[in-house]
């Protein structure tokens, strides 16, 4: 099992979190990115820089993503590709993305684009904050104690 981050709009918090996990448990992780992140040397840490250019890092976490691993992502096409694969994905603000849950996310998600390309403003996300932070770690903890088996 392995756990693959869509690192380029990961805040730093969460990689931190993630950094910790990944040591802590001996899981391994992958930051996937178009730009360089400085993480730790470890065996169970490890990143990839893609070429720039529009989803090329989705694209690179949809083709190796496998059933049960965890894709850390905020991005719902990407959610939804690797669903489809039986991966599961939690979000940098902690909310956990399955087969039962990911449809609705992208009808709302295309709902409010169409309503911005008519004109109305649908409002944006809030600014990362602590308790996103706090979510994400618990959200985290509960997966690996009740999904994952390493």
């Amino acid at each position: 099992m392995q756990v693959w981050v869509d690192a380029d709009a990961c805040p730093r918090a969460v990689r931190d979190i993630l950094i910790k996990m990944a040591v802590r448990l001996k899981i391994n992780v992958t930051f996937v990115s178009n730009q360089r992140h400085h993480i730790p040397r470890s065996e169970f840490l490890d990143t990839k820089q893609v070429a720039g250019g529009f989803d090329i890092a989705d694209e690179f976490i949809i083709e190796r993503a496998s059933a049960n691993d965890l894709i850390v992502s905020s991005d719902l096409p990407l959610a939804a590709a690797c669903i489809k694969k039986k991966s599961y994905v939690l979000t940098p603000r902690g909310r956990l993305f399955d087969a039962d849950n990911i449809h609705e996310a992208l009808t709302l998600r295309n709902l409010k684009e169409e309503l911005r390309s008519g004109g109305i403003k649908t409002g944006g996300q809030k600014p990362f904050s602590n308790k996103d932070k706090e979510r994400f770690a618990n959200q985290l903890d509960r997966f690996i104690r009740n999904y994952w088996k390493y």
